[in-house]
């Protein structure tokens, strides 16, 4: 009887085991992974979808942007079957690295984002760059360039911007005036004169966006701390320097401010562009990555790259070389594979060298076979006579200070003193809390 019982208690739990699996019990199996029908008739998995937020300091430059991703996405869909999504954000330059910032601090880093290569220390050390070193783009970046965007010895981020710059000059307004770019203070003082008696005023101004005066800054300092104070930086840092020992930076600036265009407040960079396209004024203190916006204007323009002179030395005088802006990966990234690979494509074999021929943009990987501009030559030349200098590395808020500053110094709101002053105290306060 026992036996019996055993035996229909067995086949109790068999049948039961067989009828729950043959009941479809959905709830304890996982669903197969979407499909989708392909060309050809067979059944494809649906693809994966990816958000990447890409914020960039380019709003001229949009629409490129835009496109180039565009065809990212579509390489992305057909070799890896990842539908990307691209929330890109394009804030202008004053507004920038203050919302770059506050994003990064808050935890709401974007997946890739653009900083100058001169800030790159500071935002390694933060943790907010991861390292590049090992990926497919450097190999194929030129030594110099890839030097500039180098930091603790590891590629922290990848170049775009790579320039040879001073200030702009209308080469028209030059010939029909007799000039060539002054070499000396006192050269330069001559030009303007003589443009000024002419009729023509001799420097843009254009102060709306404040990282545009602060431009002046960058070059007369950069010139003069290459020239005449090496150690100038050093010291600095080590609270053993003033910019005060670099006063005569002001010299420039003020025959700059004194002969430059009326209101210029009310005049920012698309603005300004314009009005340099126009023959509004002979000479800018912008650099060539404007050059697009320019010829958007006026196509025909002839225009010029030459260094700031900074003193009576014409040995002085020198072009700055600098990587203006490069693009970092937050290490944070929920799709890091991806945004590598958007990273990567920046410098594609095959596509990169439209956009950035496109972009005006100097070449700065092998892979870039289109020709450069005439302007570009000829800040090439004055590197190829040992007349340049790596572009200085200021402390973090130096050159937001800087801006603020010589805006208020136009306006006779802040001396030479009170300049210093406020740039001394910014210094040491960023080299206090590094």
């Amino acid at each position: 009887m026992k036996k019996a019982l055993y035996l229909l208690l067995a086949l109790t739990m068999v049948i039961t085991l067989i009828s729950a699996c043959s009941s479809g019990n959905k709830g304890h199996r996982e669903k197969p992974a979407p499909t989708q029908t392909a060309g050809n008739g067979t059944v494809a998995e649906a693809p994966k979808k990816v958000e990447l937020k890409v914020f960039m300091t380019f709003p001229r430059f949009k629409d490129q942007f835009e496109q180039y991703f565009d065809q990212f996405k579509e390489k992305q869909l057909a070799e890896k079957n990842i539908d990307v999504t691209i929330q890109l954000e394009m804030p202008n330059a004053d507004q920038a690295k203050q919302i770059l910032q506050s994003r990064l601090s808050s935890g709401d880093s974007p997946d890739l984002f653009t900083l100058h290569a001169n800030e790159i220390p500071t935002y390694y050390d933060a943790g907010y760059i991861a390292d590049l070193t090992g990926q497919p783009f450097v190999s194929k970046l030129y030594e110099a360039v890839a030097e500039t965007v180098k930091y603790d010895g590891k590629v922290a981020a990848l170049p775009m911007e790579s320039l040879s710059w001073g200030y702009l000059y209308n080469k028209t307004i030059f010939s029909d005036n007799g000039l060539t770019p002054p070499q000396t203070l006192d050269e330069m003082k001559a030009a303007a004169e003589k443009l000024q008696a002419a009729g023509v005023k001799p420097f843009l101004l254009a102060f709306q966006e404040s990282w545009i005066p602060q431009l002046m800054m960058a070059l007369t300092l950069g010139g003069t701390v290459s020239a005449s104070h090496p150690d100038w930086i050093e010291k600095m840092n080590a609270g053993e320097a003033s910019y005060a020992d670099v006063r005569s930076v002001f010299d420039m600036i003020d025959l700059i401010m004194a002969n430059g265009t009326d209101k210029p407040f009310e005049t920012g960079n698309e603005a300004g562009s314009a009005d340099f396209a126009n023959g509004k004024a002979a000479m800018w203190i912008q650099g060539p990555w404007n050059a697009e916006t320019i010829l958007k204007v006026n196509p025909e323009m002839e225009f010029g790259v030459a260094p700031l002179p900074v003193s009576n030395q014409a040995s002085d005088t020198m072009i700055n070389l600098a990587t203006s802006t490069s693009l970092a990966l937050s290490p944070t990234s929920a799709n890091k594979e991806v945004a590598l690979d958007l990273l990567n494509y920046m410098l594609d074999d095959k596509d990169s060298s439209a956009l950035f021929e496109e972009l005006k943009f100097n070449p700065i990987a092998t892979v870039h076979t289109y020709e450069v501009f005439p302007w570009v030559n000829e800040a090439s030349e004055y590197v190829s006579q040992g007349k340049a200098y790596l572009d200085l590395k200021l402390p973090n808020g130096v050159t937001d200070e800087t801006a603020k500053q010589l805006q208020s110094y136009y306006v006779k709101d802040a001396t030479q003193d009170d300049v210093i002053a406020a740039l001394d105290k910014v210094w040491q306060t960023a080299v206090k809390t590094k």
